[in-house]
């Protein structure tokens, strides 16, 4: 069932792309249109590796796809130089939701880290305030097409920066205005968790919520701090949870396996994990298990029975889409549409949203299911 970034895959007869969604780890910077970078380049005389927008992409997505999170990081640099400006951060957030309510998409979570988006001149909350504009008309123009679609911001430090505490108190401030959590990005190994107690420390007192990259470029002592150091709700990309999992004896389609106390933990707790296969398998995040999707431990934590959810990370980045990786995952592991569902109810369970909210969105993925 091989699909591009913009196509559409049926699985039992029934439209992937159609299927309402919940994405949950998808960044802002990593999901600008190549054209739209082109263009903002153009007006803001920012020179770029090449000028076609085709090619850019390519470019990009080449450049991501090297096994390597530090290598996977770089293109980042060049797309960050033209969302320094009102009009191009609200143009590409506006944009952003558009893509994700013609992915299927009908709640949505963008990350991004406002720190990396000031050298224009704007202050930090000028930033967030002109992503949440662009919010809102991406918002209303899904709606004018028929598409509804709500998307709450991410704000994210840096973690090899000394701001999180800066970043944390603006999230904090802007939770009436669209911001609905709060992220560590960046370089994960050599940067714990531990290093940005103030800031968390800051935002358990004010009961905001959490998630952090842990357990992609580190490993399980990464997802213990942040867990422990952090109170993270959720598990931005998590997939290394698996080391703690024993694989004893397989027999056939029976796996006998001991979990270490982490993963007993996370699994016991329902604590989602936001894996995004496309973007681990291109980063070497689960390089000790191989180099294809079947190698990724997805289902085998969805088996044993962890709150497992899907996502793009990054969707120029990774040339993906939500349903390119469910039908991605549908292909390699013979999932069907029951599977499809439990993987949106569970990222509708740890959406960073009121109870209330969370239980109609379960309703509305049950019923876009059901029909």
């Amino acid at each position: 069932m091989p699909i591009d970034q913009y196509g559409d895959a049926r699985l039992d007869g029934v439209s992937i792309r159609s299927l309402p969604k919940v994405s949950l780890h998808d960044h802002l910077d990593g999901a600008v249109r190549p054209d739209t970078i082109v263009e903002l380049a153009d007006e803001m005389g920012v020179t770029l590796p090449v000028a076609d927008a085709d090619d850019l992409g390519d470019w990009i997505g080449e450049q991501a796809d090297s096994g390597s999170l530090v290598d996977f990081l770089k293109p980042f640099e060049v797309v960050t130089q033209v969302m320094q400006t009102r009009e191009g951060l609200r143009r590409i957030a506006r944009e952003f939701v558009e893509d994700l309510a013609a992915d299927g998409v009908i709640y949505g979570e963008t990350r991004w880290a406002p720190e990396n988006h000031v050298a224009g001149g704007l202050s930090m909350a000028e930033a967030v305030e002109a992503v949440q504009e662009g919010i809102e008309e991406g918002e209303d123009a899904a709606a004018d097409a028929g598409r509804d679609i709500r998307v709450g911001q991410i704000l994210a430090a840096m973690r090899q920066n000394g701001r999180s505490a800066e970043v944390a108190r603006l999230a904090i401030d802007l939770r009436e205005r669209g911001v609905v959590g709060f992220d560590l990005a960046g370089p994960e190994e050599g940067f714990p968790v531990s290093q940005h107690r103030p800031a968390l420390t800051m935002l358990a007192d004010a009961f905001f919520p959490v998630t952090l990259h842990a357990g992609e470029a580190d490993g399980l002592a990464s997802i213990r701090s942040a867990l422990l150091d952090g109170r993270a709700l959720r598990l931005g990309h998590g997939v290394r949870i698996a080391q703690d999992i024993e694989v004893v004896s397989r027999s056939g389609e029976t796996v006998e396996v001991v979990l270490g106390d982490l993963a007993r933990w996370i699994r016991d707790r329902e604590i989602p994990l936001e894996l995004s296969v496309t973007s681990n398998l291109q980063t070497g995040a689960i390089a000790a298990w191989g180099e294809e999707v079947e190698d990724h431990p997805f289902d085998l934590l969805y088996q044993l029975g962890f709150s497992v959810t899907v996502n793009v990370d990054d969707r120029t980045m990774c040339r993906t889409s939500l349903t390119r990786e469910l039908a991605l995952l549908a292909e390699t592991f013979d999932y069907g549409l029951d599977d499809l569902e439990r993987f949106q109810l569970n990222a509708a369970a740890g959406a960073f949203l009121p109870v209330e909210e969370r239980e109609e969105l379960i309703d509305l993925i049950s019923d876009g299911f059901a029909s």
